[in-house]
């Protein structure tokens, strides 16, 4: 079984992203694709589209960070809009700018999100539903990714999680490794099941 994982470099101001240490954390076990996504619109979009296509992972798992959460979002819809006010790390700042204007309005979750729901709670990791993933970079990709495994064919689990910061207000990083370690296996054990 091969899962690709994303995260994001920092951005913004913000020194570390989580999603990037968290990333790297990771086991290098067999079927696990680790990758980093650099905070640019055009060149995101790009890597994962390739990613997808090349690799045809079976389930993909993207990580962001959301500086103003003080736990787990697992997010349930990825929107067909770019629409920020600070730009990316390129300084591309889209205003009301469609992904994909032969796509989607919007793409579901198909990450099993109640079992991970279910598992990170009883591990008394902070959790909560967010509905939908923003209109900034870590949205693109949910999104790009989603449109990638439509255009592929077939079905395969495809969604994002947003983490807390590392400091103050947010979680330890090694709580945050244990709660993508627990969804990596709450998906692979969907994928199994199947």
């Amino acid at each position: 079984m091969r899962i690709l994982v994303t995260g994001f470099e920092p951005f913004g101001g913000n020194a570390v992203n989580p999603s990037m240490a968290v990333v790297n954390a990771l086991s290098d076990s067999p079927g696990l694709l680790k990758r980093i996504l650099p905070v640019v619109y055009a060149d995101s979009a790009q890597i994962i589209r390739d990613l997808i296509r090349v690799e045809q992972p079976d389930a993909v798992l993207s990580l962001g960070l959301c500086g103003r959460s003080s736990g787990i979002l697992l997010e349930r819809l990825a929107v067909n809009v770019n629409d920020d006010t600070c730009g990316d790390n390129a300084g591309d700042c889209a205003r009301g700018r469609l992904i994909d204007s032969a796509g989607a309005v919007g793409y579901w979750s198909t990450l099993p999100l109640t079992a991970m729901h279910v598992a990170l709670r009883e591990k008394g990791i902070p959790v909560a539903w967010s509905n939908h993933a923003g209109t900034y970079v870590c949205n693109h990709v949910f999104y790009t990714a989603c449109r990638a495994i439509e255009q592929l064919g077939g079905e395969r689990p495809c969604g994002f999680v947003h983490l807390p910061p590392t400091g103050d207000g947010g979680l330890p990083l090694a709580t945050l490794i244990e709660a993508v370690e627990i969804c990596l296996d709450v998906i692979r054990a969907n994928v199994a099941a199947k």
